[in-house]
């Protein structure tokens, strides 16, 4: 069941040509010189009910803009969205009782009150009655362990807590969508485990649609069926993870550390890139061969200490691969 459609979606911001100089400043200050910067150039698609869809890019792709006019924070310049049917810039209300949203690095939380009534209010906010209240709290807790946090004030929260508090608040009132611009960004391994898992599960739980923005391909190959690529505004790539994920970034690294020095390293599936006493580094293409079959071939011969497998990062990986100038 199609649940979000986007067709010939356009987004422009107008912006001020800077002109050099104490001069430059005078006429720009009085007789601005402006230019149209478009975000988001005329994309089209639609997503289906229970679909977890990675939404990657450079900065200044327009991802966040994106989900912005998706979610009725932004109107469009021309196109249309419709979630449900619906509009949410021409029937706000309706759509944002379906809606979660969370972005990263912005709060909807209320920083000078305990985390327990920021969920009180929006509990207000939504309408929601005292039985799926208590439910919506019981399911973020078994997940997000939220009762440890919940007399806690918001400000006084780490940025680990303070996204679970965030995630918890996006499905307080149980959404058929959830929009997540960066959930993970700045967080430590463990925090992101726990909120890759409340994604996981509030998906299987109650077919939650999720769009997820982010850079950590982790995100992506853990949570998402379906990938989409967006290039200065224009998406260049969707479809299945497992097919996208081969094309965008098929080399991945491998750092193994020796016990003792070895004078023979080098494999024929695998680049060494680099190399010091007792430290390899390899780069290797994941269509020619698995990560496990290196790593036992490498062990067979060498006198392996301690290894890691590090993934490309995946905005240097789209911005190599698409020429993208990400410096705008």
């Amino acid at each position: 069941m199609e649940i979000i459609r986007v067709e010939n979606l356009i987004k422009e911001f107008k912006a001020n040509k800077k002109k050099p100089g104490i001069k430059g400043a005078f006429i720009n200050l009085f007789k601005p010189d402006r230019k149209k910067i478009r975000a988001v150039d005329d994309i089209s698609f639609s997503v289906k009910k229970g679909e977890i869809v990675g939404y990657i890019g450079p900065n200044g792709a327009g991802k966040s803009t994106t989900v912005k006019m998706l979610s009725g924070i932004l109107h469009p310049t021309s196109g249309r969205v419709s979630i449900y049917g619906i509009s949410p810039h021409e029937d706000r209300k309706a759509v944002v009782k379906r809606l979660g949203v969370v972005f990263g690095q912005r709060t909807q939380l209320y920083w000078d009150v305990r985390l327990g009534e920021s969920f009180e209010l929006l509990k207000r906010v939504y309408k929601i009655d005292n039985s799926t209240y208590r439910r919506n709290m019981e399911i973020v807790n078994d997940v997000l362990k939220i009762n440890e946090l919940i007399d806690k004030p918001v400000r006084q929260l780490s940025l680990g807590q303070r996204m679970r508090g965030d995630l918890a608040a996006a499905v307080l009132h149980s959404p058929d969508i959830l929009f997540l611009d960066e959930p993970t960004i700045g967080l430590d391994i463990e925090a992101k485990h726990s909120i890759r898992n409340f994604i996981r599960d509030i998906n299987k739980l109650n077919q939650v649609t999720v769009i997820l923005t982010t850079h950590d391909l982790d995100d992506v190959e853990q949570l998402c069926s379906r990938l989409m690529v967006i290039n200065h505004g224009i998406i260049v790539e969707d479809g299945p993870l497992d097919v996208l994920i081969r094309k965008l970034a098929p080399h991945r690294i491998l750092s193994v550390e020796l016990a003792h020095p070895c004078e023979d390293v080098q494999h024929a599936h695998a680049r060494v890139i680099s190399q010091e006493t007792l430290k390899v580094t390899y780069s290797f293409d994941r269509n020619e061969i698995t990560a496990a079959s290196l790593i036992s071939e490498l062990s067979s011969r060498m006198p392996i200490r301690d290894l890691s497998v590090k993934e490309p990062d995946i905005e240097e990986t789209v911005k190599k691969l698409y020429g993208m100038d990400c410096s705008k």
